[in-house]
């Protein structure tokens, strides 16, 4: 299975809530903080919730 790595490269300061959940629930507290996710259509979904505040780089 593909993977994929979220970096967080925007604060969550001024989100609304569920983006904040959202950010959390990828497993990224501080930017720069990477994390490797399996490319599934739920990782996906929550990507694309929050593609303002990540990068994804596919691995």
């Amino acid at each position: 299975m593909a993977k994929l790595n979220v970096k967080l490269v925007k604060s969550t300061i001024g989100c609304k809530q569920d983006q904040i959940a959202t950010v959390a629930a990828l497993g990224l507290k501080k930017i720069r903080d990477v994390k490797e996710h399996n490319d599934t259509p739920q990782i996906r979904g929550m990507i694309k919730k929050v593609s303002h505040l990540v990068e994804v780089e596919e691995i």
